[in-house]
């Protein structure tokens, strides 16, 4: 199981934090926004758009500011769509691979914010290129893991899926980005109901993390993920399931 995912397990069993502090949903808005207006404001053709929608609709975000995002990044609201997509690449404790992106009006404001998140929690910044080549971009299914087998998910071998795994009760099928539509498709049309379907930055391999490196890995990504300017973050750790129960505690 990747960083990512644990770290996605760990904000849930906490509970909707940056909801309560009325982030989630400017953070969600945002990133519609972007997706828009760099691929324009229809779902079916913007993977990215889509992934974007998908999270806000998982997040119970009004459908009319859904609908404002995707006119804002498209030209048709009021405001204009002034974010740029930066990545940053970093290590964490015990040399964990971290990338870090970023959707800021302000280059300087996100650099120097996500400069001091890494050096204040056991990490650095590192050169572009110093850690990209740890992650590839994968199309992810996910689906019940209690209701359904690999042998129910066969459907999507044909349709291009490469893998799928278990994630705790999850099952996560995996394609290249391109093939996304195709095996989401493909489930469908066998009868599998699917939980999400998005693309995601997966590690190409993971450190094992325990004890005080553990929880300065979370500690670090809180602090990454309570960043206005940050929309998403990539780990390429892992943590037994043992400890991630006292670190959701």
């Amino acid at each position: 199981m990747s960083g990512h995912s644990k770290w996605s397990s760990i904000k849930h069993k906490k509970g909707a934090a940056d909801a309560k502090r009325g982030k989630l949903f400017s953070k969600l808005a945002r990133a519609i926004t972007v997706a828009a207006r760099d691929g324009g404001g229809d779902t079916d053709g913007n993977p990215a758009l889509a992934t974007a929608v998908q999270k806000a609709r998982e997040a119970s975000m009004p459908k009319d500011k859904i609908q404002k995002a995707i006119d804002t990044g498209t030209g048709a609201g009021n405001e204009g769509a002034n974010y740029e997509h930066v990545l940053y690449e970093g290590y964490g404790p015990a040399g964990v691979a971290v990338l870090v992106e970023a959707l800021t009006d302000n280059r300087n404001r996100a650099s120097a914010e996500i400069r001091h998140a890494f050096s204040t929690h056991g990490g650095g910044l590192g050169e572009p290129g110093s850690v990209a080549w740890n992650f590839e971009k994968k199309g992810v299914v996910v689906v019940d893991g209690d209701r359904y087998s690999e042998d129910d998910l066969m459907p999507a071998i044909d349709a291009g899926a490469e893998d799928v795994q278990e994630e705790g009760d999850k099952m996560r099928v995996l394609s290249e980005p391109t093939d996304l539509t195709a095996v989401k498709a493909a489930l469908e049309g066998a009868g599998v109901e699917i939980e999400s379907a998005a693309l995601a930055t997966e590690p190409k391999s993971t450190v094992e993390l325990e004890g005080r490196d553990a929880e300065r890995m979370i500690d670090l990504l809180e602090v990454l993920d309570d960043q206005d300017d940050v929309d998403q973050v990539y780990a390429n750790f892992d943590i037994p399931d043992s400890v991630m129960e006292k670190l959701a505690a």
